[in-house]
């Protein structure tokens, strides 16, 4: 088993080598919208995934997708010829849905975006639902309040009477 930094290594030399061959050697016209985007190798290194983009439909898609079966030994072979490991691993390729997803996520941002604007106007056309503050007392702000000026007006407890403070009277 390799170790997974020369796994990876090995995986950009395969998609350079393969990219390489899909514009050199191979002369299907289905291919020539095909973009090589990323390259996976296994840590044993017998298995390589390939991950590609196709401009165009999913017409074009379809097409490549077949194309590049078709291609797949020829590929295969350029591979096997350049790169230096004792086995030639085999190729897979997958449709990489990073750019579909992207336009999505996009899509969804420019929405986000859209309705941020909708909420920020009615933000500023709004008002408060009560008063602009609501911690407004009627005592005027010059005069100070003491704590004795609380006990004679609050005070209604007679002299005799014993104050519990669990049952207020």
């Amino acid at each position: 088993m390799a170790d997974p930094a020369r796994a990876a290594k090995l995986a950009q030399r395969i998609k350079v080598v393969v990219a390489e061959a899909l514009g050199r050697r191979v002369k299907d016209p289905r291919l020539e919208g095909v973009t090589v985007t990323d390259a996976r190798v296994t840590n044993d290194l017998q298995h390589a995934t390939i991950y590609y983009t196709v401009f165009g439909d999913d017409v074009a898609q379809a097409d490549a997708a077949k194309g590049l079966e078709k291609a797949k030994g020829v590929l295969r072979q350029e591979v096997g010829r350049n790169i230096t490991v004792r086995l030639t691993p085999t190729l897979e390729f997958v449709a990489d849905q990073i750019p579909v997803v992207a336009s999505n996520l996009e899509e969804l941002l420019r929405e986000a975006k859209k309705r941020d604007a909708e909420v920020a106007a009615l933000a500023a056309s709004a008002k408060h639902a009560g008063d602009a503050d609501p911690y407004k007392s009627d005592i005027p702000e010059d005069v100070e309040l003491d704590e004795d000026d609380f006990d004679e007006e609050d005070s209604d407890l007679s002299a005799g009477d014993d104050f519990d403070e669990d049952a207020n009277k």
